[in-house]
């Protein structure tokens, strides 16, 4: 394994920690106030974290080929993930 490929693995890793976290933070705020922007936040960032994993698994299995293919899933699926997010804001009361 290249070491660039070490990076994007530990990077992969890092978004997808920190998405959860805000996941895992946005439900607790939902819990505590039942405010809906806390669930479309939630999903956003579940969105982000889930284009992170498929595109790393999908990557190495395919030993970085069709790398165009994966990008466009990749920003697809994160865009909407950020439309989430930028939802959440706009409707928060």
């Amino acid at each position: 394994m290249l070491v660039v490929e070490y990076l994007y693995f530990a990077a992969t890793g890092v978004l997808v920690l920190s998405g959860m976290t805000m996941v895992g933070m946005a439900i607790k705020a939902y819990l505590q106030t039942t405010r809906r922007s806390m669930i479309h936040i939630s999903l956003g960032f579940s969105l982000i974290a889930a284009a992170a994993i498929a595109t790393a698994i999908s990557a190495f299995i395919n030993d970085f080929t069709g790398v165009r293919s994966l990008l466009l899933v990749n920003n697809g699926i994160a865009s909407l993930g950020f439309i989430f997010v930028v939802y959440s804001l706009i409707i928060y009361d």
